[in-house]
């Protein structure tokens, strides 16, 4: 009995600590990004630039591209996914995207260069460019016929038309807000203004709240703070709200409308202020994130007022439908996340990870799996499993899987794409994440660069060959 309610424990833990901390910012402008994708943006342009038939260099490109600026985890990343998906790209250059965007942007590379060094940066950028691409030719290949037949009506009209230019300006405004939330910049975290408020019986709710969810940084769980607490109630207030305001908005504004919005843009704002707890009170301070994320919430309002009501209506329901559809399988795999974590120790992965071998390297892709962490974490729980010991090149396989393989992510893709295709999805990233972290491991140890060219030239030579046959099957 007592490890069940530790089990339960830990998933509460999980669960508190990612909905304070990391959904907020990244995860709430991501719905509203792809409920705009799906409602606003034209169907045309997508399939020219991302569609099956889209020249390979640039469809791509493109996906490689737009994922490389956006600083999300693999769960942010699934609705932007999901409203690309269903806008009309073909499944590859999808993929490439899904892959590429928590493996490799911008953000990831510099902090991984900065904590690890230019050599763990380099070897992430070139491995996962290269596998992202791979790994979506792969999908493009083996699901071609199906990925054709969904989009056949959709590419009867794909000549012709762009994006209008107020779509553009409000979608930019959204990834705006996205990018001012998470990204860590100096001057996003410039202090504008700080003060002081009184409450007196803030330390004491505090320290009840690290009894109930405590600070473990072995295995990555981050306790919740006054601050989280309170954003989670307005979280919650949001969903009671927008259940109607925007769950009915298809069939007209009603009162809960105007209620859920406002609820959401008082959340985001409180999100981005300084809020520490302090002996007399609350700390709070103004920073150039918190004007950021204001300014940008604000000018939403002019931006929708262009649009036709029928447009904004179309734009919250399908930014709800994204919600219904991928929340809760977030949820359940956060929670269960936690529960998992609770009985695997970190010493269990240290002690098979000190060598780089298949096994090492199949460890340090199931860790990335059982042991989520948001983006960015997974950069410092790197250096100090590379501080214990772990081979470089169980680390880099780690480093491929972690951002893409979480249990929850798991559960979103397959519901966005299907089963099969999924978990088509997931054996790519684990096998090529194993053949990475094998393949730096190997450099690192001082095979030869002509030994290496040649055992990576087979397994692209195997991987060419399957393919060929599986579409000489197809053809005949």
């Amino acid at each position: 009995m007592n490890w069940m309610m530790t089990a339960f424990q830990g998933g509460l833990d999980s669960l508190a600590s990612y909905l304070a901390a990391h959904v907020l910012l990244c995860l709430v402008p991501a719905f509203f990004i792809a409920g705009a994708l799906s409602a606003l943006v034209p169907q045309q342009p997508i399939i020219r630039f991302l569609g099956p038939d889209a020249p390979k260099w640039k469809s791509y490109s493109a996906a490689a591209g737009a994922g490389s600026l956006l600083a999300v985890c693999s769960c942010t990343i699934q609705p932007l996914f999901a409203g690309i998906y269903r806008k009309g790209a073909g499944l590859g250059p999808a993929i490439t995207f899904l892959f590429f965007a928590p493996a490799a942007n911008i953000l990831a590379l510099a902090y991984t260069g900065v904590a690890l060094g230019a050599e763990f940066a380099i070897a992430r950028i070139l491995l996962a460019l290269s596998f992202g691409i791979g790994i979506g030719m792969i999908m493009a290949i083996v699901f071609r016929e199906t990925d054709v037949a969904r989009l056949t009506d959709a590419q009867t009209f794909a000549e012709g038309g762009g994006i209008p230019g107020k779509t553009l300006l409000f979608v930019g405004t959204l990834v705006a807000l996205l990018m001012s939330g998470t990204l860590k910049l100096d001057f996003l975290k410039a202090v504008l203004f700080s003060t002081h408020l009184p409450w007196q019986g803030a330390p004491a709710i505090q320290q009840t709240l690290d009894l109930w969810v405590p600070v473990n940084e072995a295995i990555g769980a981050e306790g919740l703070s006054l601050h989280g607490a309170l954003l989670i109630a307005l979280l919650a207030g949001i969903g009671v709200f927008a259940w109607r305001g925007l769950g009915k908005v298809d069939e007209g504004f009603n009162r809960c409308t105007p209620i859920a919005l406002g609820l959401t843009i008082l959340t985001l704002v409180f999100a981005a202020l300084g809020f520490k707890v302090i002996d007399a009170g609350i700390a709070l301070t103004v920073t150039g994130r918190t004007l950021a994320v204001t300014l940008f919430c604000l000018a939403l309002f002019p931006l929708a007022r262009s649009f036709d009501d029928w447009d904004v209506q179309q734009w919250l329901c399908e930014t709800w439908r994204f919600v219904k559809m991928i929340f809760p399988l977030l949820v359940l795999g956060v929670f269960l996340v936690g529960v998992i974590r609770v009985f695997i120790q970190p010493e269990w992965i240290r002690s098979v990870a000190g060598e780089n071998t298949v096994l090492a390297n199949l460890a340090g892709v199931v860790f990335g799996v059982f042991m989520y962490f948001p983006t960015l974490v997974e950069v410092p729980i790197a250096k100090m499993f590379l501080s214990l010991g772990m081979h470089p090149g169980p680390l880099i396989a780690y480093l491929m899987a972690d951002p893409e393989l979480s249990l929850q992510s798991i559960l979103i893709t397959a519901a966005i794409i299907g089963r099969l295709r999924a978990w088509t999805y997931v054996g790519l990233v684990a096998l090529f994440s194993t053949v990475s972290g094998l393949t730096y491991g190997a450099w690192v140890n001082g095979m030869s660069l002509w030994m290496l060219v040649g055992v990576i030239g087979s397994f692209v030579a195997l991987i060419i060959g399957t393919l060929h046959l599986i579409e000489t099957r197809r053809k005949a």
